[in-house]
């Protein structure tokens, strides 16, 4: 999830083990997503996330990532690429009965290994594991507004507004929501105001702690906002 955690991850501490395990569990959902864009079934690319992961946390890989290569969405992209790569060498290898040693995640942050997708149309792979990568984000500071809300004893007024915050909407009309929270519909308005901008204050520091050098951070905000487009 963040660069940060991949520094503390380095290391046999429980507390090392344990921002592995984090780092890990948030990148499940992009994982998965790129190995079934790829052509593979749920079952087969949940089994292949499950053993990537397991390589990851076996031989404590992020061992030599580096901040200062770039980002880490596309570190973590470049891993699983090459983790494929291996894969695929080590089938072949089996089916003529010889063996292959993997080789370990690469620095790199490059992302061009794997194969390319027949459909020139559909979404590419890198393409649905960026658009699962920017919800994961979403989710991750729509948790956190709503921690803020429970800690501040707002949690209600948050439950109410979250169909305004989100875009998912209720089909209730505001002024409905506003009688319920005793507000008028200015004061509604203001409310939703505040949520969403508090909102994409949390998913922009989401995105900051994924990248080393401040300057990036414009860059991989338009990013994540092609993406979800």
């Amino acid at each position: 999830m963040r660069w940060t955690q991949v520094l503390v991850s380095r290391g046999d501490s429980a507390q090392a083990r344990q921002a592995l395990s984090d780092l890990c569990a948030a990148y499940y959902g992009p994982v998965v997503a790129f190995l079934r864009r790829e052509g593979r079934d749920d079952d087969t690319a949940r089994e292949l996330a499950h053993e990537f992961f397991a390589r990851v946390l076996e031989r404590q890989s992020f061992d030599g990532a580096d901040p200062q290569r770039g980002r880490f969405r596309s570190y973590l992209l470049g891993a699983l690429k090459h983790f494929l790569a291996n894969q695929r060498v080590h089938d072949l290898r089996e089916k003529r009965g010889g063996r292959v040693v993997h080789q370990p995640l690469p620095t790199e942050t490059d992302s061009s290994l794997g194969p390319e997708i027949a459909d020139p149309s559909a979404l590419s792979p890198d393409t649905v594991y960026d658009r699962e990568w920017a919800l994961n984000v979403l989710e991750r500071a729509f948790r956190v507004l709503k921690r803020e809300c429970e800690q501040s004893g707002t949690l209600r007024e948050f439950e109410t507004l979250k169909p305004w915050l989100t875009g998912e909407g209720t089909g209730q009309p505001q002024a409905d929501a506003a009688r319920e929270l005793g507000m008028n519909e200015g004061a509604m308005r203001v409310a939703i105001h505040r949520l969403r901008r508090r909102f994409r204050e949390l998913a922009k520091a989401e995105i900051a702690q994924t990248v080393n050098d401040p300057g990036d951070v414009a860059a991989e905000i338009r990013h994540f906002i092609e993406a979800l487009s």
